[in-house]
């Protein structure tokens, strides 16, 4: 198991319990999950909340922190020799603890009796993502699921996302490490695909690189030659000449932090006219984003500039009209940018997500929008130094979605269909990369990987 520095964890609770100011912090790990009978598990993966204030990657295991007694504790169980049989032998838990600077343990039996002894503080908890917990809250705490929902701690939300959302220089290392195995992954590829190889072969070729490097994939890999469907994970098509395959996907480290890479190229060596039309102007969006991102502007802004972007390419290629700032301001490019431009990475490829994306990306001033596509910008407040964001715009030629708004007649001040019909079938194209904020501007995180048309094209 892999840890920090043992200052490392002490410094984040301490800075915790200082934003906190009083209470008792209830931390719950994760445990194994089953997938088709009690002993044959999913890959654990501990919850990332648990492994940045405690650091200890193995299941079974609770955490307080006593505010104001200034107390933390670990609760969980050594293995029995039943398990040892099994699993074999396993560093103790106190022992393993004291590597991330918490000199008390207890047994897990012990934890709801602890609860219990709780008076006159308040126990804060985040919100749970995992049935067991959501019972385990039930259980300790006498409420129902319902409450439980309305009970989670907003001021503890609040402070995680606050100190989780700066990245420390060694975050920072470990995260260019994530990046630089998804740029091998990606590499491996655009290298190796070609006509008549079936999408699943190439999950194959990425899963490897990621676990023969030490780490895992940081999501389920999307690669496919249907790009218009945004978050594919069929794996059965196979790749033609005049197609584009779409790869979104990224390493993540031993340490569990996360890379998050999109490229798109041809199945041909070259992309035909259409595609490099396409593809430029997803690529010249893009760049508008990466020359904007800085501390103190705010990403929906960013979004909006790399939507006007899109709108001005388009409409140079006959498929938009009209006033194109009116138009991204009634969300008619959303016909083909329907998502996000990027997301906060770290020890989640959409990092914190589990703690409510009102808290995580934007603020009590500034509110999530309602509109179709920017609803789904999980990003829109300031950027701050040490923050670690993605870039990712991308067009998306869904029919359905065509043969709907053209119904309607929806945006047609600002859609020419009858230009738009040429295009109806040809897919979707997406880039992305993550950016370490800086105090003046931005930077590539990792090693580089092949973007421009000429790159791409040289690569396959």
């Amino acid at each position: 198991m892999k840890v920090f520095s043992k200052e490392t964890y002490i410094n984040r609770r301490k800075e915790l319990k200082r934003k906190m100011g009083s209470g008792l912090l209830l931390f719950l790990g994760n445990e194994e999950s089953s997938m088709n009978f009690k002993d044959n598990w999913y890959p654990f993966r501990q919850d990332s909340t648990f492994l940045y204030f405690f650091g200890l990657d193995m299941p079974g295991l609770a955490a307080v922190i006593d505010v104001d007694q200034d107390l933390d504790m670990v609760f969980g169980d050594d293995l029995t020799t039943v398990e040892i049989i099994w699993q074999g032998s396993h560093t103790a838990l106190s022992d393993l603890a004291e590597t991330v600077g918490v000199n008390k343990t207890k047994s897990k039996a012990e934890l709801p009796t602890f609860l219990d002894s709780i008076s006159g503080q308040r126990i804060h908890f985040l919100p749970p993502y995992r049935p067991e917990n959501f019972q385990k809250l039930e259980a300790y705490l006498g409420k129902s699921p319902q409450e439980i929902n309305s009970a989670v701690s907003v001021q503890f939300i609040k402070a995680v996302v606050s100190l989780r959302s700066i990245k420390s220089e060694e975050e920072i290392l470990e995260i260019t490490n994530a990046v630089n195995m998804s740029v091998k992954m990606h590499k491996r590829l655009m290298r190796e695909a070609k006509p008549g190889m079936k999408e699943y072969e190439l999950l194959g070729l990425v899963n490897y690189e990621a676990i023969s490097a030490g780490g895992t994939v940081s999501f389920p890999p999307i690669i496919t030659i249907n790009g218009q469907i945004l978050h594919n994970h069929n794996y059965s098509n196979t790749l033609t000449n005049g197609k584009m395959l779409l790869g979104d996907f990224g390493a993540e480290s031993a340490m569990h932090y996360a890379g998050d890479i999109t490229r798109t190229i041809p199945v041909s060596a070259k992309f035909s006219d259409s595609q490099r039309d396409i593809y430029q102007i997803v690529f010249s969006a893009y760049q508008t984003a990466v020359a904007l991102i800085k501390p103190g502007v705010r990403f929906k802004e960013v979004h909006l500039a790399a939507c006007r972007k899109l709108a001005e390419r388009l409409k140079d290629l006959g498929i938009m009209k009209g006033n194109l700032d009116d138009a991204v301001q009634q969300g008619a490019h959303a016909l083909f940018f329907q998502c996000g431009l990027g997301h906060m990475m770290g020890l989640d490829v959409h990092d914190m997500e589990d703690l409510g994306e009102q808290y995580v990306g934007y603020t009590d001033e500034l509110l999530k929008s309602s509109q179709f596509g920017l609803k789904s910008l999980r990003l829109g407040k300031e950027l701050e130094k040490g923050f670690v964001v993605t870039i990712e715009p991308g067009l998306y030629f869904i029919p359905q979605l065509i043969d709907l708004w053209e119904g309607e007649k929806r945006n047609s001040d600002y859609i020419d269909y009858k230009a738009l019909s040429n295009f109806r079938d040809f897919g979707g194209i997406r880039v992305e990369d993550g950016f370490e904020i800086t105090s003046t501007g931005a930077k590539v995180l990792g090693d580089p990987l092949e973007i421009e048309i000429g790159e791409v094209e040289a690569l396959r």
